[in-house]
């Protein structure tokens, strides 16, 4: 049922308003684009472990087949997205910076998939069972993190969940993929949180979602009002109302303190995008091997919603879209608060990349920063209590030790920080700087 109405929205501390820019794709039912000639499928698409390639040059493989095993228990498996010939195993650029192995494969036109053997009966399945299902289809969160999902619906021993969240918030600027999930396939999204629910055994469940997404609340509340153990919860506009801890503020006033995991309050969140994922890896036997991607931004000729198989490159995917008009002048892999900014259209569509955002000359700030001017706006701004300001100077000076005393671990890179700053300080880039810095000194010391 949907208790939209008597419900409370607990409110965070902190966050910002950025200009929503959702109007060009809002509306974009999703379209599916045709599979490519070739794709380029890195085994590293998720946090944790990379996988482990399991095919060789030559290779017949059909869609849907794995072609990299899970490489540890924080890991998922990659299938193929189109049937073929693999052609390369090699090094590849990789949105995330750098290069990750990869394996290249050419269509040969067929398309042909493995047989999917899905469950009809699924509420009949033991917990470990559905995890078991969920680790085999290779599903991370498609909101962006892409951490295994079947590792985040394995509870600690001794911890208790009592209720399931679906993030359909969707905060980011610009971006509507999961605005359109909610809208297309809502009764997947609503059978996914129940599978979620079965094997988390948790009593509740309840689906955030920004009160600018009318449509989308109307869909998914009425889908549920015979379903009382499951509730829509319309919340206010504000940036970062997606993330996993402001969540979970905003909806059961709960506070994941420093070090904990929202498991210790009893809650696991979710994408709206994997419970569908879920759903379809549990009753039709389908892998992760496609997503809903929107492609937006002033400088892309026709803004669309698409399912793109994974492993497209983003110069095929925008050459679909009618190439550039006018020519870009920085080009996102996600939205503008929390994206990386790419050079090489040659990289690929990940099961973590929610949009390719392609903005014009005139819609990117170049401008040199100054120094800090104490204004304290970051301080304000920042959802999870650190001094952004005194971190950045921190960081600028090279000490990492201090930054890591002073809590720099605990931002979640929201962007919030670098939106207000007048003085154009790029405080998000040097605090992920910082804490790979501080990372791969803890493994040195390790040995």
């Amino acid at each position: 049922m949907s208790l939209s109405g008597s419900l409370n929205v607990y409110e965070f501390e902190g966050g910002v308003h950025p200009p929503h820019s959702k109007k060009s794709t809002e509306a974009s039912s999703i379209e599916v684009m045709p599979p490519p000639k070739t794709v380029v499928i890195p085994l590293q698409q998720h946090i944790g472990a990379p996988c482990k390639v399991c095919v060789k040059v030559k290779d017949e493989v059909k869609r849907g087949q794995v072609i990299g095993t899970a490489g540890g228990f924080v890991s998922a498996p990659v299938h193929s997205s189109i049937s073929g010939k693999v052609k390369k195993v090699e090094l590849r650029p990789h949105i995330a910076g750098g290069e990750v192995m990869a394996v290249v494969i050419e269509s040969d036109g067929k398309d042909e998939a493995v047989d999917f053997n899905g469950v009809k009966d699924y509420k009949s399945l033991s917990p470990q069972k559905l995890r078991e299902i969920v680790m085999k289809a290779g599903i991370v969160g498609m909101g962006g993190a892409a951490f295994p999902t079947h590792v985040k619906i394995t509870p600690p021993p001794g911890e208790k969940c009592d209720v399931v969240i679906l993030n359909g918030a969707e905060c980011e600027p610009y971006l509507t993929s999961d605005h359109r999930v909610m809208v297309e396939h809502g009764d997947d999204i609503i059978a996914g949180l129940e599978i979620l629910m079965q094997v988390l055994e948790a009593e509740k469940g309840i689906i955030g979602i920004e009160d600018n997404k009318p449509d989308a609340i109307k869909v998914l509340s009425e889908l549920v009002e015979d379903k009382p153990s499951i509730t829509v919860l319309p919340l206010k506009v504000k940036y970062p109302q997606g993330a996993e801890l402001q969540l979970i503020k905003a909806a059961l006033n709960r506070e994941v303190g420093p070090g904990k995991l929202p498991i210790h309050e009893g809650v696991v969140v979710q994408n709206v995008g994997t419970a569908a994922a879920i759903f379809d890896a549990v009753k039709n036997g389908k892998p992760l091997y496609e997503r809903v991607v929107t492609i937006t931004g002033n400088s892309i000729a026709e803004p669309k919603n698409l399912l793109i198989r994974v492993g497209t490159s983003f110069k095929d995917v925008l050459e679909y879209c009618g190439g550039f008009y006018p020519p870009p002048g920085k080009i996102i892999s996600g939205g503008p608060m929390m994206g990386t900014a790419i050079k090489n259209l040659e990289v690929s569509v990940i099961k973590a990349t929610s949009g390719i955002l392609c903005l014009s000359e005139s819609f990117v700030d170049s401008d040199p920063y100054s120094n800090c001017i104490k204004c304290a706006r970051c301080v304000d701004a920042c959802p999870m209590f650190i001094v952004p300001s005194i971190l950045g100077n921190t960081i600028e000076f090279m000490n990492y030790e201090k930054a890591e005393a002073l809590h720099v671990m605990d931002c979640k890179e929201c962007g919030c920080c670098t939106f207000v700053c007048p003085a154009k300080r790029p405080l998000v880039h040097w605090f992920k700087f910082a804490k790979a810095k501080i990372v791969a000194a803890k493994r040195k010391k390790k040995g």
